[in-house]
């Protein structure tokens, strides 16, 4: 599905230069859901947009599904940070803003979002109005519009690094099941350690800036993955490596 070599990402800044990443070698699988995790300001989000095309790297290339990036990639679904809801418009608008904006008649779409709202616990709110809605429905509502147009690949930046934790491990679950039963290709973005572990099929490690790929770990388990499954010692283990990383490249410290 994506194939990213030697990609390279520098800045101009008032400053001098500024380089964000350096020598990113990974290949994801069609259908894996792939996790990156790393300091702040290591380049994990500037990896995301130039995977998405919305920014130009430096050096090396990309390309998804056997065609190379060189511009905005459309047949991509993307959620960010924040949810990004028009406030003007109800959830069913907005998870219709994209077939609308791509030049689509979006009646012949409105099953499709009844569908996936319902699939991620909004069944019913359709005619809400954003400032209705909790952080975490909000961020439903931004799923479900990078999924309307079915694209085989989602790209996910901290969507839920605001969420309060009870939401977060829900949200965590209810986009572990949705990717499952979509089988879409996934790249997830996160500071939490935990989060990569239970989402993941295989997780990245990235160094301090110039952002590199350390570790790409597979990750894992015997029984489903159910919130129940952060007690186990098969959990414990994995997220125990990626600690042991981090404290080897200085991230972590003990002291």
């Amino acid at each position: 599905m994506i194939r990213i070599e030697n990609l390279g990402k520098t800045f101009a800044t008032a400053d001098g230069d500024v380089t964000a990443l350096e020598n990113i070698d990974v290949a994801i699988a069609d259908g894996e859901f792939v996790s990156i995790v790393g300091p702040s300001g290591c380049g994990k989000s500037t990896l995301m947009m130039c995977v998405a095309g919305l920014i130009e790297a430096s050096a090396g290339s990309v390309t998804i599904g056997g065609t190379r990036v060189s511009g905005p990639f459309t047949q991509i679904g993307i959620v960010f940070q924040e949810a990004l809801l028009l406030e003007w418009r109800t959830v069913l608008g907005n998870v219709l803003f994209q077939v609308e904006m791509r030049g689509l008649d979006p009646r012949a779409y409105e099953d499709r979002a009844h569908e996936l709202l319902a699939r991620v616990g909004l069944g019913g709110f359709e005619r809400k109005n954003p400032w209705e809605l909790s952080g975490g429905m909000r961020q439903r509502v931004a799923i479900c519009r990078a999924l309307i147009h079915d694209p085989p690949l989602l790209l996910m930046d901290e969507p839920f690094g605001a969420l309060d934790t009870l939401t977060r491990d829900q949200m965590n679950v209810d986009l572990q099941r949705l990717c499952a039963d979509t089988g879409k290709t996934a790249i997830f973005i996160t500071h939490s350690i935990s989060e990569a572990v239970f989402l993941s099929d295989r997780v990245l490690v990235m160094t301090p800036r110039p952002g590199k790929v350390v570790a790409d770990l597979p990750i894992t388990f015997t029984e489903a993955r159910r919130l129940g499954i952060r007690t186990t010692p098969q959990f414990a283990e994995q997220e125990a490596k990626i600690y042991t990383i981090f404290r080897s490249i200085g991230v972590l410290r003990d002291e």
